[in-house]
C-alpha cells in the first residue's frame, strides 16, 4: 500500500489528538508558569513572560471550549499582563479578561472553587471607573461575597476581600479577612503560587496593623 495513503488512512481510523495530553495537566501547566512569571520573575521580564504565556492559554481555550476552566486561567494570565503592562495599554486586556470570566460563568460559575467570582471582583475594585474604566466598587462587593461562599476558606478569597476592605478603610474586617487568609491550608499542588500570596498577605497585614 502507497505510505500516502496508509497515513491518510490512520488519520481516520485514528483522529491525531492535540499535542497536549489533557486539561488537568494543561491547567497545572498554566498554574506553575504564572506562579512562576507573578512570583519569580523580574519586573522588566514579566510583561514578555505574560504575553507568551496568555498565548499558550490562548490555545488551550482554543482547544477546550466548552470548558470554564481554560477561560478562567486565560482570564487571569491578562489580568496579570495587565498589572505588568500598566496604563492605558492594560485597559483592553482586563475588558478581555472580564469578557471571558462572563462567558466561564455562563458554562460552570462554580468551577475552580470560586475563582471565577474572586477574579471578577478583584478587576472591579482595581481597575479604575468610568469614564476611564468599568470599576465598581458595589460590583467587586457583590463578586468577592460570592467567591467566599464558595469558598470560605480559601486563600485567594479571603486575600481579596482583605484587601478589597483595606482599600475602603474598613480596617478591622481587612485584618480578620487576610488572617483567615493567612491561616488558609496550603494547596499541594500549587506550592510558589502559595508562598507569593502569603508574602502578600503579610505585606497587606502590616499596612492594616499600622492603620489601626
Amino acid at each position: 500500500m502507497n505510505f500516502r495513503i496508509l497515513i491518510l488512512m490512520s488519520m481516520f481510523l485514528f483522529p491525531m489528538q492535540s499535542a497536549r495530553a489533557d486539561l488537568s495537566t494543561d491547567l497545572l501547566e498554566l498554574q506553575h508558569h504564572w506562579a512562576k512569571t507573578n512570583y519569580a520573575t523580574p519586573e522588566a521580564q514579566q510583561e514578555r513572560a505574560f504575553e507568551e504565556l496568555a498565548e499558550q492559554a490562548r490555545q488551550i481555550e482554543l482547544a477546550y471550549p466548552e470548558r470554564a476552566e481554560p477561560k478562567v486561567w486565560l482570564a487571569i494570565i491578562l489580568s496579570s499582563d495587565a498589572g505588568a503592562t500598566g496604563g492605558f495599554g492594560a485597559l483592553g486586556k482586563v475588558k478581555e479578561a472580564r469578557a471571558y470570566l462572563e462567558k466561564a460563568e455562563k458554562i460552570d460559575s462554580k468551577t475552580l472553587n470560586g475563582s471565577i467570582y474572586t477574579s471578577l471582583g478583584s478587576l472591579y475594585y482595581q481597575v479604575p471607573g468610568w469614564p476611564i474604566g468599568f470599576g465598581s466598587e458595589k460590583k467587586a462587593e457583590r463578586y468577592l461575597k460570592m467567591a467566599l461562599d464558595q469558598n470560605p476558606e480559601g486563600i485567594d478569597p479571603n486575600y481579596f476581600y482583605g484587601d478589597f476592605m483595606l482599600e475602603q478603610g474598613k480596617i478591622e474586617q481587612a485584618i480578620s479577612y487576610l488572617e483567615k487568609a493567612q491561616a488558609a491550608p496550603p494547596r499541594s499542588d500549587r506550592p510558589l503560587a502559595d508562598k507569593g500570596r502569603q508574602q502578600e498577605i503579610a505585606e497587606k497585614l502590616a499596612i492594616a496593623r499600622e492603620k489601626l
